[in-house]
């Protein structure tokens, strides 16, 4: 065997965990989930293609002839995607049909024009006049007419036109559909039509005197990847704004167009946007089907939806009780969507409105439009607090929510720190100092999660609380390393990235390879790409050492090979929780337990400052492990990767039922959120919701 084959390529292994997102469409869920799963796969495909496809793109036309430990070349890599796309646009096709079809059945319509009724066809001709008309852009190609600028993830209608008058002679041109419109119309209760479909309808509107021939649909897909030359940015702000405008100019990456289009239009399009013909897609469904949130958002049918889940807020954090005060009692872990994330707003509300709180400091990654965790840094900062945030801006496609929010907390007059050069800052941090008595008292929260109110309903993820002195000088020097000069990047207890994290953690595993078959180790993350990672875990496994992996995505690591990781196990939870937390246990490490900010990849630990927090407190390190054996226990999200490279749903023991660890969450804190309700004893309540979670 040569190292190699020990190897996964990463590109090919994204495309198999889109690809269990999409088999979600295969289980017995409501019909609308299961629209879901196709959004969110569609969307996926859009950033893989911007990103992933653009990038080997580019190394393919620089001459790079391999371009990582697997020895995929960027051809090789470009086919065998193309090849696995083409081959699973088909399972697209046919579950949006089936999902569709069974809309149908139960009231909910996703129809074209063509196919409505006479009321409902001069509802959709009203609707076209006084709304789509006015803002589509008609465009003529031809030789005073040059063929437009396309955005990326432009949409929009080719069309083949002749003269009324001279039937012969032939005109091709374009509408741009605004994305101002709505993907779809709802023409009627439960009756959506796709825009293009009515603007179908009415190109002769459009274009008066000419007929229309033939049309299609058409959507583009550039190259998305900003590249910043921080170095030489004197204003880094204005420069990443400029970059924004770039990612609109990207090189065209992919055409994707209706099935069945005229070959001179297909010509016409591709005539211009040169995107090689490998590269176009064509559909039997609608384009842009990432959109189809706005049909799932129908209230009218969310009997066709899950029941929501609403996390549950649990001792000892209480209402009507200060913050700090449950933190100057105990150290607290919660774990999202499960246990609610208000805590984690409510520290930085309760902060800013504390007369004893001197100084609030926190990394922003991911937030969300409407933040409540930002405006109570702004109130902070307006109030006269000290109140020092790093804004990442390098944060990919969230980098104008960024800009909006760094912008409004420096007007506020907090201390805003843009970024690293070089880096991207990826750590989870909140420390707030307050003035008790004559001594300064430090309260952090350390997580695996973005400070999104909005993604903490669906991410799964852990937050950490702690008072701890522990941790105090540790994250004060974190916070210095952001805001100055400094070449010491390293710190006691907390472990960073770039100089530490991976460091310790290949310690850790050559620790546990020492102990041969005595070793153990679990580690939970959403990406395993790192070489070095995978070569420590290899190693460990021909010694003997019991691996568990449960890795979301990507996964570079090629499990079950005899005699070389056949120790290794490796498996995917896909739900309708995005499992997101990184937990990692190392049996004969002190403490066991961590959880991190950072992911096993290249970019995570050499690229991005990030954080690994260990846990000591052995209630929450029981926590912990409880949550980790239930995702091991996993027999109906959980799929398991051979070593061919597939994956494979998880198998159940006979005369077992299948156990969907998200479900069995959902119900085991629902259950301890009704048993400490009922009890009296609410300071041993951590130590009960414990005991209910080994019970079940």
């Amino acid at each position: 065997m040569q190292e190699k084959d020990i190897f996964i390529n990463r590109e090919l292994s994204w495309l198999r965990f889109n690809s269990r997102v999409l088999s979600q469409c295969d289980k017995d869920l409501p019909l609308l989930e299961k629209l879901k799963f196709i959004a969110i796969y569609s969307t996926n495909l859009d950033e893989f293609y911007m990103i992933r496809v653009a990038g080997l793109k580019q190394l393919f036309a620089a001459g790079v002839v391999v371009s990582g430990p697997d020895e995929m070349t960027p051809l090789d890599q470009l086919r065998e995607i193309r090849k696995y796309l083409n081959e699973e646009q088909q399972t697209l096709e046919k579950h949006y049909k089936s999902i569709v079809a069974g809309l149908a059945k139960a009231g909910l319509h996703i129809t074209d024009y063509d196919n409505l009724n006479a009321e409902s066809k001069a509802k959709a001709d009203e609707y076209f006049f006084s709304n789509i008309w006015p803002i589509i852009v008609p465009i003529a190609v031809d030789a005073t007419h040059p063929f437009p600028h396309l955005n990326n993830l432009s949409f929009g209608l080719a069309v083949k036109l002749c003269d009324e008058e001279h039937p012969e002679i032939i005109k091709f041109g374009m509408v741009r559909i605004s994305r101002v419109l709505p993907r779809f119309y709802k023409v009627a209760d439960g009756v959506y039509v796709p825009i293009e479909s009515i603007v179908r309808r009415h190109t002769e509107h459009i274009f008066p005197g000419y007929k229309l021939i033939s049309s299609c649909a058409f959507r583009v897909t550039r190259n998305a990847d900003i590249v910043i030359e921080e170095e030489e940015a004197d204003d880094f702000m204005m420069i990443l704004e400029q970059g924004l405008k770039l990612r609109r100019k990207g090189s065209f990456v992919r055409l994707q167009i209706e099935k069945g289009a005229d070959a001179e239009l297909l010509e016409f399009l591709n005539s211009h946007t040169k995107i090689f013909y490998k590269d176009v897609y064509e559909y039997d469904v609608p384009l842009t089907l990432g959109a189809l949130w706005q049909i799932i958002a129908d209230k009218d049918f969310s009997h066709l939806l899950l029941p929501p889940y609403t996390p549950k807020t649990l001792p000892p954090f209480r209402d009507n009780v200060s913050i700090f005060e449950t933190m100057d009692k105990d150290d607290v872990l919660t774990f999202q969507p499960y246990e609610s994330f208000e805590p984690v707003a409510q520290l930085v509300k309760e902060a800013a409105k504390d007369p004893k709180v001197v100084s609030i400091r926190m990394t922003l990654y991911r937030v969300e439009k409407n933040s409540n965790i930002v405006q109570a840094l702004i109130d902070a900062a307006n109030d006269g607090k000290q109140v020092t945030v790093m804004v990442e801006l390098k944060a990919r496609f969230d980098e104008e929510n960024n800009l909006h929010w760094a912008k409004a907390l420096e007007n506020a007059g907090a201390h805003v720190i843009y970024g690293i050069t070089g880096f991207k800052v990826h750590a989870k941090i909140t420390q707030v100092i307050r003035q008790v008595g004559d001594k300064l008292k430090f309260y952090v929260h350390l997580g695996t999660g973005n400070y999104n109110g909005s993604s903490a309903k669906i991410y799964t993820d852990v937050s950490y609380f702690t008072s701890s002195d522990v941790f105090a000088k540790d994250t004060t020097t974190f916070f210095h390393i952001l805001s100055g000069f400094s070449k010491n990047r390293r710190l006691n207890n907390l472990s960073m990235s770039p100089m530490q994290i991976k460091e310790r953690v290949i310690d850790m595993i050559r620790a546990e390879a020492k102990q041969g078959a005595n070793g153990r180790i679990i580690a939970k993350m959403n990406a395993l790409v790192d070489t070095d990672m995978v070569r420590e875990l290899v190693a460990a496994s021909k010694v003997g050492v019991q691996i568990d992996l449960i890795v979301r995505g990507i996964c570079c690591l090629r499990p079950g090979i005899a005699g070389v990781s056949d120790n290794i196990h490796v498996r995917s939870i896909v739900g309708k929780h995005l499992e997101h937390a990184r937990i990692f246990y190392f049996k004969h490490a002190s403490p066991n337990y961590y959880i991190s900010s950072a992911d096993w990849m290249p970019r995570n630990l050499e690229r991005r400052l990030e954080l690994m927090t260990p846990i000591y407190e052995p209630s929450l390190q029981e926590k912990l492990g409880e949550i980790l054996r239930v995702q091991l226990s996993d027999t109906d999200l959980a799929f398991e990767l051979g070593s061919d490279g597939e994956y494979r749903l998880a198998p159940t023991k006979d005369g077992e039922k299948p156990l969907n660890s998200q479900a069995f969450l959902e119900d085991y804190f629902d259950k301890v959120f009704k048993s400490i309700k009922k009890s009296s004893d609410q300071d041993n309540a951590q130590i009960l919701a414990s005991k209910l979670l080994k019970e079940s």
